[in-house]
Parts: structure tokens; sequence; C-alpha cells
């Protein structure tokens, strides 16, 4: 599974109607509303690379009110609950 964070800008006045459009979108997972420079963080995940053109460039920046969108793919997750289960087991790395 491949999992992609995107982060959304919006016209100010429509980011609530933008992101229940996004969260819609067969691949998306969630949909934040962010402070900051963006407006809006989806996290996509779909099953191949190729996947993502048609959940992000062909659906998600073509939802009317989306300005920009800026994609990163995750490599590796984390999480504290990972970590801590880790630990217990005495994982060196």
């Amino acid at each position: 599974m491949i999992t992609a964070i995107v982060s959304i800008i919006v016209e100010p006045h429509r980011i609530p109607e933008v992101a229940q459009a996004v969260v819609d979108i067969d691949g998306i997972e969630q949909v934040y509303s962010v402070t900051g420079d963006v407006d809006l963080i989806a996290v996509a995940k779909v099953r191949a690379h190729e996947d993502l053109a048609g959940v992000i460039a062909g659906a998600l920046s073509k939802v009317d009110g989306v300005l920009d969108t800026t994609t990163n793919i995750a490599f590796k997750t984390y999480s504290k609950r990972d970590l801590d289960a880790a630990f217990d087991l005495g994982f060196d790395g």
C-alpha cells in the first residue's frame, strides 16, 4: 500500500465543501483542515504508484475550489504505537 500526503490550497470560502468533495474521492482516507501555508491536508492510500495519478491529478486537483496541491509520498510509517511495541520487544533498529 502506498501512502501519499497531499497539501491543498483552497479558495478560503470553499474549505468545508472542498474538504467534503476530497474525502469522497476513492483512495482518499482522511482530510484535515489545518493552519499554516495550506488549507487542507489529505491522506491518500493506493495499491500502486500509478493509481496516484487518478486520485490526485485525475480527481483531487479537479475539485472546484482547489487552487494548488503538493504531494509527498511516504517511504516509512512511524507511529507511537509501533515504536512502543518495538521497544517492548527489544528491537535495535
